[in-house]
């Protein structure tokens, strides 16, 4: 349901229900500006009107029934005559619920356009990705979207939107600040820093965006022109502001496009170790937000990736997993965990099990021995690619000694019970090697 929220100028507000209120037509909203988080419940909306004042005293009315706004967070600033213009109070008057009233002396009359801003719940967005790899895979078109949710019970038309990375401390939450009972008299000062943004702000080169190829249901379809989002650094929030204005009307979802950058190398690795991920091979896509990957110019807020590879002449698509990251900063690498895969299998077996080197105490019991394990690992590669696999194998005890032979790749330690075994695979290809584990218990470990 929409708003009701309204501003009326009127020459007296009387307590009496029969006393005579004086309404001057309420101007239409001009321009609408919201800047919305993705780490909290909130957004700054900033909204510009003509109000027509008369000279001396006026009395406007702000009433925000049925929506998620935070009434202490009200502000109303002129943007034209603010030294004939003095904006006394904002009091919330006994018995009425989700109405304001701002005392205002004017020494003109006529229009004048003012600055209303609050802040609000409702509003959010999340970002979300799709990777498609070039058919050797060793490259990766990315494509990134944002979606806008509107739940604040207000239509937001021709709005300017803006979408602020970074994580905000809030006291309290505005969607309960919003279902509180008004306060009377004058609300404190703001004392957040959403006020600062412009005069903070880093420009950072524009982005061309592609028009994406589907719609999100119960969501507004795009504009026929790409758009482009200007980024801009501030503090330790990113801004990203979108070119044009959107409309978004309450309850609705819109997709927006982000960026499109094409050929950003990538590496594909396939893990084993049985310890995390069972008797299955995982595999992992990585690549850094800098410059030498394509990127580097802003962070990438975290969100979820479909990674699809293009096949054939035709550029087919076939799917190949998908996974979550969180917010990558400028120079970070990201690893993107796909998921099981059964067209690169690593097979360990154990050979042969034996005990020896036994010793004995004083009292001729067994006080330190070694166990010794023979293992056969094969690993084949079913893919029409070549493949990098890594193998991690955990012994469980520091006290340990490896012998290895055959087709073992580079091998090294990778913690005191941990060794690490990295093979490349060429297409349909099989390699095998070996390794004897002796562990030393008891008295044998010193």
């Amino acid at each position: 349901m929409k708003r009701t929220a309204t501003i009326l100028v009127t020459a007296a507000l009387c307590g009496a229900a029969q006393a005579k209120v004086d309404l001057v037509t309420i101007p239409t909203r001009d321009t609408v500006q919201l800047t919305i988080y993705n780490s909290a419940d909130m957004t700054l909306v900033r909204e510009q009107r003509d109000l027509t004042l008369k000279e001396g005293d006026n009395k406007l009315q702000f009433s925000w029934e049925n929506t998620l706004i935070d009434p202490t967070s009200l502000e109303m600033i002129p943007k034209a005559n603010a030294d004939r213009i003095d904006i006394q109070d904002l009091v919330y008057p006994p018995r009425v619920n989700n109405l304001g009233l701002w005392n205002v002396n004017s020494r003109i009359s006529g229009k004048s356009p003012v600055e209303i801003s609050y802040l609000t719940s409702g509003l959010s967005w999340r970002a979300f990705y799709m990777g498609t790899l070039s058919p050797d895979e060793t490259s990766l078109r990315l494509q990134g979207y944002v979606r806008v949710t509107n739940n604040s019970g207000e239509d937001y038309e021709n709005a300017q939107v803006r979408l602020i990375v970074g994580q905000v401390h809030l006291i309290d939450q505005i969607a309960q600040l919003a279902q509180q009972q008004p306060p009377y008299g004058r609300p404190g000062e703001i004392t957040l820093d959403y006020y600062s943004y412009d005069s903070g702000a880093i420009e950072r080169p524009k982005m061309k965006l592609s028009k994406p190829s589907s719609r999100i249901v119960k969501s507004i379809a795009l504009d026929e022109a790409p758009k482009e989002i200007v980024k801009e650094g501030l503090s330790e929030y990113f801004l990203y502001t979108i070119e044009g204005t959107e409309t978004i009307p309450n309850t609705w979802s819109k997709r927006l496009p982000s960026f499109d950058v094409s050929e950003i190398p990538v590496k594909n690795l396939y893990k084993y170790e049985e310890d995390r991920y069972g008797m299955q091979t995982r595999r992992f896509l990585s690549f850094t937000n800098d410059t030498d990957h394509a990127l580097g110019e802003t962070p990438i807020p975290g969100g979820a990736m479909k990674v699809y590879r293009s096949t054939g002449e035709n550029e087919h698509l076939a799917y190949e997993g998908q996974s979550n990251f969180k917010y990558i900063p400028v120079g970070e690498k990201v690893e993107l965990d796909l998921g099981g895969v059964q067209d690169v299998i690593v097979e360990p077996k154990l050979m042969k099990v034996a005990t020896g080197n036994f010793r004995f105490n004083n009292e001729g019991n067994v006080s330190g021995w070694d166990t010794t394990y023979d293992f056969r690992i094969e690993v084949r590669n079913t893919r029409n690619v070549p493949v990098k696999v890594e193998i991690k194998r955990n012994f469980h005890t520091p006290y340990w000694t490896l012998e290895k032979a055959g087709d073992f790749g580079t091998f090294e330690k990778d913690d005191s019970d941990t060794v690490k075994f990295t093979l490349e695979l060429p297409a349909e290809s099989v390699k095998t090697f070996t390794y004897t584990l002796t562990t030393r218990l008891g008295e044998n470990r010193f």
